[in-house]
C-alpha cells in the first residue's frame, strides 16, 4: 500500500456525509493493507501518528522542500522516518531532525505533504474518524463491534486494535485489558439543561424523592488520569497525552497515597488564595508549560479525584459506581476528593448545585450509582448541569469580516449533529478576540471546500464551545430553531466532530424559552 492510497481514502471520507459510506471506505483501506502495516494504516486513518512526540514543530513544517511528482512513499516508511525523528536527542539533533523532515517530505507529493503535515502537527481532522474507525475495524475483521469497543477502552490508539482484530479476531481483542501505566479512554458526560432534567434522566423522578444519586461538583479544570505503580506515577490528559513532567504537584499527591497501585480519574485546577478557580486559561497554560518547577509556586495545581478504575491490583472498571466511589474514598484524603453529595432528595441536589456555583465552579455532574465506568463513551450514566447554556457545535462555514475585521474570517455558521450530517442553528461573531480571529482565519482556510460570495464553506471538523441565552423557533434554519445571543467561549481541539452535541440535545432545551 502507498501513502497515496491513504490520501485518497481520507479525501473520500471527508467528501461524503454518509456514515455507512465512510465506514465502508475505511474498512476497505484496512482490508487492503498488508498484515505488517495494519497498525500504522489504522493510526493514520484515525488522524494520529504512533509516536507521541517527534520534536518537529511548526517552523520546520513551514519550510518544506518541493513536492515529488509521483507517489512512492509507503505508510511503513513514514512510520520508520517518524520513529527516527522521535529518537533524536542531544547536540545536533535539531539539525538532524530538519534534515530527516526534508528527506521525508521531499519524497511526498503535494497531497501527501498535506496529509503528513496534518498528522505530525495533530491538526488532521477528518470528522468522526476514530469512532467510525472502530466500526470499520469490526466490519473489516468480521468481529462483533462490542468486542472492538471493549478493547478500545484500554488502548489510546486504534492501530493496535485493528491489528489484533484483523490478525487474531475476537480472541485477540479479548486480550486488551486495563494495565497500570497505559491510559484508559475517559468516560464522558451527557448534558441536561437543569437539575430536574438531569434527575429525570437518571431516575425518572424530576421533583420527588426517589433513587439515590451521586452529585459531583463540576470542576472547570483539565481532566487528568493518574496511574500509580509503587513510586512510579504517570499523569495523562483527556486526550491521553503524558504530562507527568509538567505537573509535579499531582505526582507528589499520588505518590503519597497509601496504596501500591491505582488508576484514578480527576480534574486539576489552578485556585486562587481564596480557594476560588482562577481563569481556565491559567490552568490550561500551567498544565502545558514545560517550566513547571518555576510556575508551581505562582500557579499551583489542585487535584480533585472523582473515580477509581483500579486499586491494589483489582480492576474496578466494571464495578458499580457506588463501589468505585467507596474505594476512592478509602484511598484518597478528603482534600483531594471532588465535592460530592449522595442523596435521594431533589431539593438537596438543587442546594448543592447552588453551593457549587457560589464557590465559583461550573455546576454539577449527576451520576448513576449502579453504572460501570463506560470508558470512551458518552452515555446516560453521567449527566452534567451548568447554569449557562453551552453547546459543543461544529463550524460549517465562515464569512469574511468587514470594517475592522476586514481580511479575517469572522462570522461562523454553527451546526449540530443530526444523523450522518449537521444542521445549522445560526451564526455568531461575538466573543472573538483578535488572536482568535487570526487563528480561525488560518484554520478555516485549511478546511476550505469551496466559496460562494463572502462565505467560505469548510469541512465539518472544528468543534467550538458556544454559550447562548436560549433557543427560539425559527423558520430560517432547517432545524426549525435558532440559538439566541450565541457567543464563542473557546475552540475545542480536544474534541472531534462526532463528540459535538446533537439536534436532539438542542430540542431538549427548547422548553426553556417561549416560542
Amino acid at each position: 500500500m502507498l501513502l497515496a492510497d491513504l490520501v485518497a481514502t481520507s479525501a473520500a471520507v471527508a467528501a461524503t456525509r454518509s456514515r455507512l459510506e465512510k465506514r465502508r471506505l475505511l474498512a476497505a483501506a484496512l482490508t487492503a493493507a498488508d498484515p505488517g502495516e495494519v497498525e500504522v494504516v489504522a493510526s493514520y486513518l484515525s488522524g494520529r501518528i504512533r509516536q507521541r512526540r517527534t520534536g518537529v514543530g511548526w517552523r520546520t513544517l513551514g519550510a518544506l522542500p518541493p513536492p515529488a511528482a509521483t507517489p512512492s512513499l509507503t505508510p511503513a516508511e513514514v512510520d520508520a522516518a517518524l520513529g527516527h525523528m522521535a529518537s533524536l536527542a542531544g547536540p545536533g539533533s535539531q539539525e538532524a531532525r530538519a534534515t530527516a523532515v526534508a528527506g521525508l517530505f521531499g519524497r511526498a507529493t503535494a497531497h501527501e505533504q498535506q496529509l503528513l503535515r496534518g498528522l505530525i502537527s495533530g491538526e488532521l481532522r477528518q470528522g468522526a474518524l476514530d469512532s467510525l474507525l472502530l466500526d470499520a475495524i469490526a466490519e473489516a475483521a468480521d468481529v462483533p463491534l462490542a468486542a472492538v469497543r471493549r478493547a478500545a477502552m484500554f488502548s489510546a490508539l486504534s492501530g493496535p486494535i485493528a491489528a489484533a482484530a484483523l490478525q487474531g479476531g475476537a480472541t485477540a481483542l479479548a486480550g486488551f485489558r486495563l494495565e497500570v501505566g497505559r491510559p484508559v479512554r475517559p468516560m464522558l458526560a451527557s448534558s441536561a439543561p437543569d437539575v430536574a432534567a438531569a434527575l429525570a434522566a437518571l431516575t425518572g423522578l424530576a421533583g420527588t424523592d426517589g433513587a439515590a444519586v451521586a452529585v459531583d461538583g463540576k470542576i472547570d479544570g483539565i481532566r487528568v488520569q493518574v496511574h500509580k505503580a509503587g513510586d512510579d506515577v504517570v499523569v495523562f490528559t483527556r486526550s491521553l497525552d503524558d504530562i507527568t513532567e509538567r505537573v509535579p504537584e499531582i505526582v507528589d499527591v499520588v505518590r503519597g497515597l497509601g496504596v501500591g497501585s491505582a488508576v484514578l480519574d480527576g480534574e486539576a485546577i489552578a485556585l486562587g488564595p481564596d480557594g476560588r478557580p482562577r481563569p481556565f486559561q491559567e490552568t490550561g497554560s500551567r498544565a502545558m508549560s514545560t517550566t513547571a518547577d518555576g510556575l508551581r509556586g505562582s500557579v499551583p495545581l489542585t487535584t480533585y479525584f472523582f473515580d477509581a478504575l483500579h486499586l491494589e491490583g483489582r480492576d474496578l472498571i466494571d464495578a458499580p459506581a457506588a463501589e468505585r466511589f467507596a474505594g476512592l474514598a478509602g484511598a484518597v484524603p478528603g482534600e483531594s476528593l471532588v465535592p460530592r453529595l449522595v442523596t435521594t432528595y431533589p431539593d438537596a441536589v438543587h442546594r448543592f448545585f447552588a453551593e457549587m456555583l457560589a464557590r465559583g465552579h461550573e455546576g454539577v455532574v449527576v451520576k448513576d450509582l449502579a453504572a460501570p465506568y463506560d470508558a470512551g463513551r458518552r452515555g446516560s450514566a453521567w449527566v452534567k448541569v451548568k447554569p449557562r447554556h453551552t453547546l459543543d457545535l461544529v463550524v460549517l462555514a465562515v464569512e469574511w469580516g468587514s470594517g475592522r475585521r476586514e481580511g479575517w474570517l469572522s462570522n461562523i455558521h454553527l451546526g449540530a449533529r443530526d444523523g450522518d450530517g449537521f444542521v445549522m442553528l445560526g451564526k455568531t461573531c461575538k466573543g472573538m478576540t483578535d488572536e482568535m480571529l487570526a487563528w480561525q482565519t488560518a484554520r478555516f482556510l485549511e478546511l476550505e471546500t469551496g466559496r460562494h460570495g463572502y462565505v467560505v464553506e469548510v469541512r465539518p471538523e472544528q468543534v467550538v464551545e458556544i454559550a447562548f441565552d436560549g433557543v427560539q423557533r425559527s423558520s430560517r434554519y432547517p432545524g426549525g430553531m435558532a440559538l439566541r445571543f450565541a457567543r464563542v467561549l473557546r475552540y475545542r481541539d480536544d474534541k472531534t466532530a462526532d463528540e459535538a452535541d446533537t439536534l436532539a440535545t438542542v430540542r431538549a432545551i427548547t422548553g426553556l424559552v417561549d416560542p
